[in-house]
């Protein structure tokens, strides 16, 4: 490699050798509204799923919107395996998203970014990001409103004494690719 010239990258490196909690954004190829529909925002959600429990990965918080997605999870023994669900994720969400608008051999996803969370303020500050990204985004003014985010689950699941420690955490200073 030239020293004199900036390296970059053309894709997000995925460095998987720790075990523990990662974020994961994946997101449509030019940032199509591709997921369009309430069928179609409910495959991915169901594709998504699917595939965290196929390879072990414990979904902690998900937001499916209309040309990206965010989840939130813990990994199994072997992160290394989440190559390999995001890419079945965006092969059969492909697949049935092309059926299902006539475009066969469409390109669906650009690619996804992963970060590993060390801490347990990160950890608590993208959790709340993923549940509220819906609000972020400006399609709902209450996230447990919109069936493909985890916040609901989240009001039904979670004890109110976690639910308001998440509402205390600040998400300015995430930082997460989400120009969408």
């Amino acid at each position: 490699m030239d020293d004199s010239k900036p390296y970059w990258p053309h894709a997000p490196m995925h460095a998987l050798s720790v075990q523990g909690g990662y974020m994961v954004t994946g997101g449509t190829y030019r940032k199509a509204h591709i997921l369009n529909t309430p069928e179609k925002l409910t495959l991915v959600r169901t594709l998504l799923f699917e595939q965290a429990k196929k390879f072990g990965w414990q979904l902690q918080a998900w937001a499916v919107m209309s040309n990206h997605y965010h989840f939130v999870a813990l990994s199994p023994g072997n992160p290394e395996c989440l190559k390999e669900m995001v890419t079945a994720l965006h092969k059969w969400s492909a697949l049935q998203l092309n059926r299902i608008d006539n475009s066969a051999g469409r390109k669906v996803w650009h690619n996804y970014w992963d970060s590993h969370i060390t801490h347990q303020t990160s950890w608590f500050a993208r959790l709340r990001y993923v549940h509220q990204n819906p609000v972020h985004h400006g399609v709902v003014d209450n996230a447990a409103n919109y069936r493909w985010c985890s916040q609901a689950w989240l009001e039904h699941n979670s004890s109110r004494s976690f639910i308001n420690t998440l509402a205390r955490f600040k998400t300015d200073k995430v930082t997460v690719l989400d120009d969408f």
